[in-house]
């Protein structure tokens, strides 16, 4: 079986970069629900740009430390097909809102991969940033990918300062199930540039061409 990494493009603002993203063959766009991020949507605006999607690309809505109304809100209005939480919550916080859903961990301080595992094993899988756990993502700097052990690598989404031009040495290092890109494909914070996201969906088809 010919390896695939799946994509995520994170922190859609506009409609425009949604269609170009799909367009391109991305797996998956990220809608951000946390007011202190600059690539931050209100719900409305989230709906609008769910409106543009052809079908088969998963809409993933980002929270970070949200309250249970929050998430409830979003997930009336707009057509989640997943969840990310980026925050402290708890796993049966995580597991209360009848969706799947995948736990994003920092790698900053050291992070136990098999105590997250354990902890939220009902996760469709482990979001892995460059930040400290609990701290807002979007740092633009990756972590060392060698900290990430052998058994966990196809559970996980590969993120943190992820861009085109280093992309491939990441899937080759690390061989993740999917990569997640935000600042990497940006020509301003919140808004894709569609040249980047191009070179982007290129290199992660070369590289799994070699791969095999």
């Amino acid at each position: 079986m010919n390896h695939r990494t799946r994509v995520k493009i994170c922190g859609i603002t506009r409609p425009e970069d949604a269609v170009e993203a799909a367009n391109l063959g991305v797996d998956a766009i990220g809608l951000v629900f946390y007011e202190k991020s600059p690539r931050n949507v209100t719900a409305q605006q989230a709906k609008a740009i769910c409106e543009t999607l052809p079908g088969f690309v998963t809409v993933v809505s980002l929270f970070m430390n949200p309250d249970a109304d929050q998430v409830k809100s979003v997930l009336k209005t707009c057509p989640i097909d997943l969840i990310q939480f980026h925050g402290k919550e708890s796993a049966e916080f995580c597991e209360s809102f009848d969706r799947p859903y995948i736990k994003a961990m920092g790698m900053a301080d050291g992070s136990n991969l098999d105590d997250m595992s354990a902890e939220y094993e009902k996760a469709r899988g482990l979001l892995l940033d460059s930040h400290a756990t609990g701290a807002a993502g979007g740092t633009g700097e990756t972590f060392n990918w060698d900290k990430i052990p052998q058994g966990y690598r196809q559970r996980i989404i590969l993120a943190g300062g992820l861009k085109p031009d280093n992309v491939a040495e990441a899937i080759q290092k690390v061989k993740p199930y999917a990569v997640d890109l935000s600042s990497g494909v940006e020509s301003a914070p919140g808004l894709k540039d569609a040249t980047l996201m191009a070179q982007l969906m290129n290199e992660v088809k070369r590289i799994d061409c070699e791969l095999g």
